[in-house]
């Protein structure tokens, strides 16, 4: 005999599974996981040895702690006239309560290796990027909620 389930106990039997594999979150985490999920980053770049300002967007569909430092961000990226959507994973680190987002030489599919540095505070970020030798630069600007 088989049992069979319906679909909707079998979906909230594997959300409950997913959620026990979430790291627990601090307050302060959890504040930063909300206010960093369905969001737009708008602002501008500059590159290195360059004088001009470039505009610069990305968003972010949902931001998830997977274990110890390191989240992921589901975004939507701007790369050589695409809008790529993909996962990318970083370690955030804390200084006090402001969290600095980290790569160091790290793979993003579909880009090649970076190097970023960005501060998150109270709906700004700023911070540097690099991408191999003599690409990168500084990045700033706002981070507002996505619309419904």
């Amino acid at each position: 005999m088989i049992l069979r389930l319906p679909l909707l106990a079998l979906l909230t039997i594997a959300s409950v599974l997913a959620q026990e594999n979430q790291p627990a979150l601090t307050p302060l985490e959890k504040a930063f996981q909300d206010s960093m999920s369905n969001v737009t980053l708008a602002g501008r770049f500059s590159r290195q040895g360059g004088t001009n300002l470039s505009d610069d967007k990305y968003v972010i569909d949902k931001v998830t702690k997977l274990k110890d430092d390191l989240w992921q961000f589901d975004a939507v990226v701007p790369f050589r006239g695409q809008n790529l959507k993909i996962p990318i994973s970083v370690h955030i680190k804390w200084a006090g309560d402001t969290p600095v987002i980290e790569l160091t030489d790290e793979l993003v599919p579909s880009m090649g290796k970076y190097t970023v540095r960005l501060v998150i505070y109270r709906g700004q970020y700023a911070g540097m990027w690099s991408a191999g030798e003599g690409r990168g630069g500084q990045m700033f600007g706002t981070i507002t909620k996505t619309a419904p």
